[in-house]
């Protein structure tokens, strides 16, 4: 047994190596223990297709990260340390089943040039929104990202409501809870428009119908346009090299391969002072135990469950995951030829039907079915970043968010289900070839340009990574009553624990999933 650090992170995905990193800055002395031979929880590259083919096997696009706090006090030390990013001028666009398709650039202008063109008015309405969000920015940032129960945002509602006053304060709120189909249907006249923004709320762990996705698709639209759809040069593991080498410079360390199966606390006090790994050995941290984990992970193994406070105990009972996660990886001995112009250098495609599309899958979905016509989700990392394949060769990163965790059945009613609802290897197969055909159906010649295909089912994506719970990547369900104050449970407060010194941060503790680091930042600032 001995002291190794002031503190100890257990899990090591964006949070754990922002925290780190921010701790570090601040001279703390940080242990990071990862039980996997590697860091970076959702971020992972391999060349798991062909040599040479450079593929991000779960996280790809980089927006949240590069808007977040924790980049913009990271980032010159990260680019010191060889992170760079690969942009699009056209950051995401929408491909519908007849061929048309519409982009989103970074260019305000001309992106209300082409939605007035799709339907007139259109452009005009966009703007319109973009102006109305400018304002409320502040507040919407410091709600989504922020550290909610804190004098601070205390401080900017009693200033908003100052300002504005209660009943517009309301006003803002209950406009802010309003559904994507409730922003998109009145605003815009071109079903383009609608299914240009839908989609993304399915990356948010929410459906058009969700509370409080309309305002999540503003703010994409918002990020996309300002910041566009980036990613890692050379492979998202690099952003992972360059936090190994400033945590190691920092004075921290990192160990991979090392399970943690015990949190210790003190017998007098009950206070976290460390840990226990599976091999037996104790480490002891000075100041805290930071857990980058999903719920079950911390609550059912890390801790006695038997020994928590039955207000605890009944919000680990009554915490959900949310959808599953497909993805599937493709070499191909040629760029896509899509057979609608104007798609070729579009970082991230979304391939439906539409607005009733995305609802369609998504509700299929959430009744553990498998979409009849799955949301697509297309990158074309080699259109940004040439370096991830030989000359003259290209990948596609495919995801489709809204896979069934556990299979009740096929609602186009074609795939045979295995009777225990558990994905088989069959099954990945059956439904990748469902997407396959989608693509076929828009890129020339497909199959002869293929040279290999990956895929990964929600429970593929569970084996990788302990905590994504059934595929989920979203760190669990992500509507109202499990978001904001109330994730992950209703008697959470910011990222403390009953436990005194012990920490809980991840897509599973406020602000939620995505690559921004935002729990991880937020903790840091907290206690460094």
């Amino acid at each position: 047994m001995g002291t190794a650090a002031d503190h100890i992170i257990v899990g090591s995905g964006i949070n754990a190596l922002v925290a780190a990193a921010m701790l570090g800055r601040k001279g703390h002395r940080v242990l990071v223990l990862e039980r996997n031979d590697r860091i970076g929880g959702c971020i992972r590259t391999e060349a798991i297709t062909e040599p040479g083919f450079v593929h991000d096997v779960l996280a790809t696009t980089f927006v949240l990260f590069i808007t977040s706090p924790a980049y913009a006090a990271l980032a010159e030390d990260l680019g010191r340390r060889g992170l760079a990013f690969s942009h699009s001028p056209t950051p995401s666009g929408v491909l519908l089943p007849d061929g048309r398709a519409a982009v989103i650039r970074m260019d305000r202008a001309a992106n209300a040039a082409a939605f007035d063109a799709l339907s007139a008015g259109d452009g005009t309405a966009y703007l319109a929104d973009l102006d109305r969000l400018g304002p409320d920015l502040g507040l919407v940032f410091a709600l989504l990202g922020g550290s909610l129960w804190s004098g601070a945002t205390a401080k900017l509602l009693a200033q908003a409501a100052w300002k504005r006053g209660f009943r517009a304060l309301a006003g803002f709120f209950g406009e802010a809870l309003g559904t994507a189909r409730g922003w998109l249907e009145p605003t815009y006249r071109s079903d383009l428009i609608h299914a240009l923004f839908a989609p993304w709320v399915l990356h948010c762990g929410l459906g058009p119908e969700s509370a409080y996705s309309g305002q999540m698709a503003r703010v994409i639209a918002f990020a996309l346009e300002a910041a566009g759809a980036p990613i890692v040069t050379g492979g998202a593991d690099n952003i992972l090299r360059a936090f190994s080498r400033l945590i190691a410079d920092q004075g921290g360390e990192i160990r991979v391969g090392t399970d943690v199966d015990k949190i210790l606390l003190d017998e007098v006090s009950g206070t976290a002072r460390g840990v226990r790994l599976a091999g037996g050995e104790q480490i002891l941290a000075r100041k805290g135990v930071i857990c980058s984990v999903a719920p079950g992970q911390l609550y059912g193994r890390l801790l006695d469950p038997t020994a928590l406070p039955a207000p605890v105990a009944a919000g680990v009972r009554g915490f959900r995951h949310g959808k599953g996660n497909m993805q599937i990886h493709y070499a191909l001995s040629a760029p896509p030829h899509w057979k609608t112009p104007g798609l070729d250098n579009v970082a991230l495609l979304h391939l439906t039907p539409g607005l009733d599309g995305v609802s369609r899958s998504h509700n299929e979905a959430e009744r553990s079915m498998l979409p009849a016509v799955p949301t697509i989700c297309v990158g074309q990392p080699t259109a940004l970043d040439p370096s991830r394949c030989p000359p003259g060769r290209a990948i596609l990163w495919v995801q489709i968010p809204d896979a069934p965790r556990h299979v009740k059945g096929d609602a186009a009613g074609a795939l045979e289900v295995p009777p225990d609802g558990r994905w088989s290897e069959a099954l990945r197969e059956a439904f990748a070839d469902r997407v396959e055909a989608v693509l076929a159906n828009h890129i020339e010649d497909f199959p002869a340009v293929v040279m290999k295909r990956r895929a990964y089912s929600p429970a593929d994506l569970e084996a990788l990574n302990v905590n994504l719970v059934g595929g989920d990547p979203y760190g669990g369900f992500c509507g109202l009553d499990q978001f904001f104050v109330w994730r992950p449970f209703k008697g959470s407060v910011n990222h403390r624990t009953h436990v005194p010194k012990l920490y809980h941060i991840g897509a599973s503790t406020h602000p939620g999933p995505g690559l921004g680091g935002g729990s991880g930042f937020l903790l840091a600032k907290a206690i460094g």
